[in-house]
């Protein structure tokens, strides 16, 4: 009932027997006391609850309201849910009640209660007016059932639920649906606020439109209060499809209460705007009604109008809001009753549809802005239009005979026009639904005579009054009575029990089937003396006589009757129930000594036989302690039994039950019985695991077929010697395999196995022989070694016993060391050449033999000596480098003076006409190398001492020679070396022409050859430049590709003695002549700026600092002086450091400066560059003070020039070292701290 969900419809809502009370029960009846239980549903405000009366007639009740219904059963009448929705039961102080929620739920923002649900969308053919689903969500449909059963409410239970309220202010007019449904939009805050409760204001002025006030029973408003407009249903004004009467929907406008406190003349304006717009609203006329028929009418009216009585401007008048949405609400209770809403959109007209016949009503029209709701209009009445009645009910049977029935039937609705006749039709009996009219008068009952029995006749009813004739009721098939039944054949026996009986018997014959028998079946006891008394009466066929005694005898009759009387009864039958089971035989007991495979029992027979001789005892035997399996040893009369064909050693359980014609007896108490246990039985013959080895096999077995009833616990295994009978035991323990050794390779032994138990050894096996596998070869001995060459040796050795297996194969080992040989023959010979030895060599050999049962150990180790011979040939020649050139000790290499006998100290070879060798030595194979012969193709071979250098010499500049080497000793020659091509270096360049290009008291700039002053490292002639020291020695200054050197650090008027050297590839060529440059001397240093010191306007003193003799040379000083722009003119020329300058100008600025000039003695003078410059300022005549003041301000300026330049050169030098150490401590720190920490 709530908006947006599917409507409950009337039919299924509650059962049509519930009566509606008219007014509240008792306290009694609602609490469940009295014989009736009732139910009161509550009905929600805006919600509309259908429900059908007694008369078939349809009544819509509109919330808020509790309509209280009698359940006569005192349980809860079923409630139909709509599609998509489920029901839960919550309960609150004994309170029960049936919610309807959604079937998944869907969470909605706002932190409210996760029991909103979005509800379907509405049906297309429904025109309700419908906010926003985000705006309103629906409160889930509540049934309270306050008297209710426990029973009948058998879903789960929750808590109660609180549905949270929703509230739209504003309908944006662009939301408009397609059927005339404004959706409701949001307005900012406090327009909202305002509104909502201007809106409060009036509705409590003028009362809440088409809901009627809060009823006695329903329960309080919640906080926020609500205005709903009343529900619709279905219309059709060419807007909406026709639907369902039980459908309907409504629309809920509320406004929240005002939290915040506004400004007053905000207020009074929205106050202003909200009553015109209300009262607009209100002045609405009345509708009218026209085309009214007797189920619909046609409803239309107009837009409101403005009240003549506001008499505000044509500027204030606010428009007609568009678009304005209509509500049309009729009544049948009066104009002052409850109006329920039959359309709701913004149509001028609306054709009101599904009303009844004959009846008042009561119509009127409400208009509506937004969330804001006009007052009704005045209501109009009128009358819908008489018709014919409705459909009657079907006639029921009242009483019958074979040959007549009598009908009843009840009056339908007359739809204003009272019912003066009906029409009662009948098929006559012919099945063919062609119908005849039997009957036609005012009466409400008729009679039918003259009928056939056992006949079915079909008929239908109609009412007619003024208006015309109603349509025909359903068809309704009634039967007539038959004879009295013929009596029926004897019972029979279907099955039979101990103490049932279940017997059938047979329709009589002559009796029609649409009669409806009924039977009586008789029983009579034997031995009871009450003779037959009656067991059943009813129409079934067959029945089942229960709570008879067992083996008994009893009689049996039955007989029919119907609506004309009862017949004879049957022949009387006798039939006897079956016996009981007997109950089980006494316990089996053990009869003499338990053998190991059998034992005799024997048992008692049972107490009680079940009213028959007990026909035979079984029983029945199972192996083990589980009783999985049961196997049935014995059958027949006697009450002893010998079990055999046991296990010795096993558990077994026996157990003993008897049959009778009743049945079987249950199974008597079980006896265990244990046999004893015997020796285990002959176990199968070891088998041999993998291949026999020579002196040993590995044997396995498995455990014997029979144990004995214990578990084994040991094997014996026992061996037998070949050619020979005897025994011996090799293995005794519980494992099922083990290894023999100590055998002899390809001998044939015989195994034999035994098992043993608690009981003992039981008997040997079988005899399993096995054969053992050929040994291996013995060890070989010492091979022999003959030397047929330096370089090539032949062993041989003999062949080993085989042990059982024809050697295959011998492993010649052969190696220079005793623990590194390797394998350098292998096969059936005797004897192998080793070729490719080295001479005068130690070698070692060994061999084993191999067949196929495996490899024999290896002989003792042979040395062999290879016999000497010529040297190797060498294996690598290398070229000496220049530095490595020298003059060896050789009569061809040294130079004596064979006067003094001196030899000259080597000198060195040139890379241009001489090629310095070496050579690895090669290996002399026992002998000591004695020379060597070095080939150059060309040339004679040269033959030199056992060295391993040589300088050839007296070879061609810038040319290639092949060079190969060999060796030679006592033995002879061997062979040569590969051939190695080496080639000589070009002769090396002569020296460049040396020059001094620029020069200074400290500095000499050399320049030597034609190319640039700066050259790529890359070039192949380079430039060695040397200059003599005090000693006489030379030593290096520059050694590059550059043609150019700057000489710094030298000494004033001092000569300096220079050779040049030129090299490249081919190796340094030799020095030039020596060149001498002198440098000149220094002149005087720069001097600081003069100071000076104004004496009077026209006279200053200019005095500078001293300079001490450079070399015992006397130091003159030249004063220069400029006045103005003009040039500097010498003032002073002498040695004094101070100076008067007179007649100066007192208007003009005067610069001067001072050089340092050096008296040679023999050469010129020499000056120095000049001091900066210093100025002075003319003074300033204009007052005493005035020149004072310009006076102090020139000796000022000439102070703080004074102070300017009075830093020497060592404070600048340590303000410096200072600033610098500062930095690098600061530096330190930050690295310290941020690099390292």
């Amino acid at each position: 009932m709530a908006d947006r969900t599917p409507p409950l419809e009337s039919g299924q809502l509650l059962s049509p027997e519930l009566p509606i009370l008219a007014s509240p029960p008792p306290s009694a009846m609602v609490n469940g006391e009295g014989p009736q239980q009732v139910i009161l549903v509550q009905v929600n405000p805006g919600e509309a609850f259908t429900i059908r009366r007694e008369d078939g007639q349809y009544q819509c009740i509109t919330g808020p309201a509790q309509v209280p219904m009698m359940s006569p059963n005192g349980s809860v009448p079923p409630i139909y849910v709509p599609p998509g929705y489920v029901s839960q039961i919550i309960e609150e102080n004994g309170v029960r009640r049936v919610l309807v929620l959604p079937q998944q739920p869907d969470f909605h923002p706002g932190g409210h209660s996760p029991l909103h649900h979005p509800p379907p969308p509405p049906h297309a053919h429904l025109p309700a007016f419908i906010p926003h689903p985000a705006m309103m969500p629906p409160p889930p449909h509540l049934y309270t059932g306050i008297a209710g059963g426990v029973g009948d409410l058998s879903s789960q239970y929750i808590s109660q639920y609180h549905p949270a309220q929703f509230f739209s202010d504003q309908v944006s007019t662009d939301s408009l649906s397609q059927h005339g449904r404004p959706s409701f939009v949001h307005r900012d805050d406090r327009a909202s606020k305002a509104h909502e409760r201007l809106q409060k204001k009036v509705k409590e002025r003028q009362g809440v439109g088409g809901g009627g006030g809060q009823v006695k029973d329903s329960p309080p408003p919640s906080p926020r209060k609500s205005c709903n407009s009343p529900p619709t249903v279905d219309i059709q004004n060419g807007i909406g499809g026709k639907a369902l009467d039980a459908e309907h929907r409504h629309v809920v406008a509320c406004s929240d209460k005002q939290t915040g406190k506004e400004k007053n003349g905000e207020l009074k304006e929205l106050d202003k705007e909200t009553q015109a717009l209300l009262a607009l609203l209100s002045n609405i006329a009345k509708p009218e009604v026209s085309d009214i028929q007797a189920r619909e009418a046609v409803v239309n009216w107009s837009d409101p109008t403005r009240p003549e009585s506001e008499n505000t401007t044509t500027e204030e008048e606010p428009g007609l809001p568009d678009p304005l949405s209509y509500e049309i609400s009729i009544s049948i209770t009066g104009k002052d009753g409850k109006y329920q809403s039959k359309y709701s959109g913004e149509g001028l007209s609306a054709t009101l549809e599904g009303l009844r016949p004959a009846t008042d009503y009561h119509v009127r029209v409400q208009a509506m802005c937004s969330s804001l709701l006009g007052s009704p209009s005045e209501a109009v009445s009128f009358t819908t239009l008489s018709c014919e009645p409705d459909p009657p009910g079907p006639p029921r049977k009242s009483s019958g005979t074979k040959n007549s029935l009598t009908l009843q039937w009840k009056a339908p609705c007359d739809n204003g026009s009272k019912i003066k006749n009906y029409n009662l039709q009948w098929d006559e009996g012919k099945g063919t639904g062609v119908f005849e009219q039997c009957y036609y008068g005012p009466q409400k009952q008729y009679r039918v005579t003259k009928l056939s029995p056992a006949s079915r006749y079909s008929f239908r009813l109609a009412a007619k009054n003024d208006m015309g004739v109603s349509e025909f009721s359903e068809v309704v098939d009634l039967f007539t009575s038959c004879s009295v039944p013929l009596p029926p054949f004897p019972p029979e026996l279907e099955m039979a029990g101990v103490t049932w009986l279940c017997l059938k018997w047979q329709r009589p014959s002559s009796s029609p089937k649409e009669d409806d028998i009924y039977y009586i079946l008789e029983m009579e006891e034997e031995d009871s003396g009450y003779g037959f008394q009656p067991s059943y009466d009813g129409e079934e066929l067959s029945f089942t006589v229960r709570n008879l005694h067992r083996s008994s005898k009893y009689k049996f009759r039955v007989a029919a009757y119907n609506s004309e009387g009862k017949s004879n009864p049957s022949q009387v039958v006798e039939f006897i129930t079956k016996p009981d089971r007997p109950s089980c035989p006494c316990r089996p007991v053990i009869k003499g000594r338990v053998q190991p495979d059998s034992f005799k029992m024997a048992w008692e027979p049972p107490k009680e036989n079940g009213g028959a001789e007990i026909t035979k005892y079984v029983v029945e035997l199972s192996e083990g302690l589980t009783g999985a399996s049961w196997a049935l040893v014995y059958s027949g009369s006697a009450l002893e039994h010998v079990c055999d064909g046991l296990k010795p050693g096993c558990s077994y359980r026996t157990r003993v039950y008897c049959m009778s014609e009743g049945g079987q007896s249950p199974l008597s108490e079980t006896l265990q019985v244990q046999t004893p246990a015997v020796p285990p039985g002959p176990c199968q013959p070891p088998r041999l695991v993998g291949k026999p080895k020579a002196r040993e096999v590995q044997l396995r077995w498995g455990p014997p077929h029979i144990d004995g009833g214990s578990p084994v616990t040991c094997f014996s295994v026992e061996v037998i010697g070949p050619q020979s009978d005897e025994s011996r035991e090799v293995y005794q323990g519980p494992e099922l395999d083990c290894t023999v050794g100590g055998l002899s390779p390809g001998r044939t032994y015989g195994f034999r196995l035994k098992a043993a138990n608690k009981a003992g050894f039981g008997p040997l096996s079988e005899r399993c022989e096995v054969t053992t596998g050929p040994g291996a070869p013995e060890q070989c001995k010492a091979p022999s070694t003959t030397c047929k060459s330096p370089s090539c040796v032949v062993v041989s050795w003999e062949a080993p016993p085989c042990n059982g297996a024809p050697v295959t194969e011998f492993r010649l080992e052969w190696g220079a060391a005793e623990g590194s040989m390797q394998v350098c023959y292998s096969g059936a010979g005797l004897s192998h050449e080793m070729k490719g030895l080295l001479p005068a060599t130690n070698y070692f050999c060994r061999v084993q033999a191999v067949n196929v049962a495996g490899v024999g150990p290896y002989s003792e180790a042979v040395l062999c000596q290879t016999p000497c011979s010529v040297p190797a040939a060498v294996s690598n020649i290398y070229l000496l480098k220049e530095s490595e050139l020298q003059r060896y000790g050789s009569p061809m290499d040294a130079d004596e003076d064979e006067e003094g006998g001196v030899i000259h100290p080597p000198l060195a070879f040139s890379p241009s006409t001489c090629l310095g060798i070496c050579w690895d030595a090669p290996c002399d194979h026992g002998s000591e190398i004695t020379s060597y012969l070095i080939d150059l193709g060309e040339k004679q071979p040269i033959v030199v001492g056992p060295v391993t250098k040589y300088v050839i010499q007296n070879l061609q500049p810038d040319t290639s020679y092949r060079i190969r080497i060999q060796a030679q000793n006592s033995l002879g020659t061997g062979a040569f070396s590969h051939t190695f091509k080496l080639k000589t270096k070009p002769l090396p360049p002569q020296p460049p022409r040396l020059e001094c290009t620029a020069f200074s008291h400290q500095t000499l700039r050399l320049k030597w050859g034609d190319g640039p002053a700066k050259t790529a490292a890359s070039d192949t002639l380079q430039s060695h430049l040397q200059m003599e020291d005090k000693n006489g020695r030379f030593i290096s200054l520059y050694k590059g590709p550059c043609h150019t050197h700057k000489v710094q650090r030298l000494n004033e008027s001092t000569s300096y003695t220079f050779r040049i050297q030129a090299f490249n590839e081919a190796g340094e060529g030799p020095f030039s002549s020596v060149y001498t440059f002198t440098t000149p001397r220094s002149p005087p240093a720069p001097l600081k700026a003069p100071k000076l010191e104004r004496l009077d306007d026209n006279s200053c003193e200019v005095t500078w600092e001293p300079l001490s003799h450079m070399k015992g040379d006397p130091i003159s000083y030249s004063l220069q002086c400029m006045m103005g722009n003009t040039e500097f003119k010498q003032a002073y020329k002498g040695s004094a450091t101070s100076f008067l300058v007179q007649n100066l100008q007192a208007n003009s600025d005067y610069r001067f400066r001072v050089c340092a000039i050096r008296q040679c003695q023999d050469a010129t003078e020499l000056s120095g560059p000049y001091s900066p410059t210093v100025t002075l300022t003319p003074q300033r005549s204009e007052t005493v003070q005035s020149g004072g003041a310009a006076g102090s301000g020139s000796r000022t300026g000439t102070e703080s020039n004074r102070t300017r330049q009075s830093l020497t050169d060592e404070q600048c030098a340590f303000l410096l070292l200072m600033v610098f150490a500062v930095i690098a401590i600061l530096i330190a720190f930050v690295i310290q701290y941020f690099v390292i920490k």
